[in-house]
């Protein structure tokens, strides 16, 4: 499969030309290079677009994710996330590995009914 990212920098629709021809569109909700960064709540209309105008494009959010943040995602669209340090600083990973897959499917559920 093949996905897109897009940076924080980088507006939604530099990414549209190619939604039809990917499998995935990564939103980057941090600046790249390095782990632990603070979440990017801003670039949620990103997701919101995309999933609008791609309703069945799998769409992943990374930087900064973690059980604060998850429902945010979610709630704009995103059905796949990336989550490292909230998983691998966790005394309890797969309580957080759990908690970040059932709101992502919850959310895409209500997605569904929505509908």
């Amino acid at each position: 499969q093949v996905g897109l990212a897009i940076k924080p920098a980088t507006t939604v629709e530099h990414l549209a030309p190619w939604a039809n021809q990917i499998d995935m569109a990564l939103v980057m909700t941090v600046e790249p290079g390095f782990g632990g960064q603070k979440f990017m709540e801003d670039m949620m209309p990103k997701v919101q677009w995309l999933r609008t105008q791609f309703p069945s494009l799998d769409i992943e959010v990374d930087g900064g994710v973690g059980p604060d943040t998850i429902h945010k995602c979610a709630e704009a669209g995103a059905n796949m996330i990336v989550s490292g340090s909230a998983i691998m600083k966790s005394a309890d990973p797969r309580s957080v590995i759990n908690l970040l897959r059932n709101v992502c499917s919850e959310a895409a559920q209500k997605r569904s009914l929505d509908r």
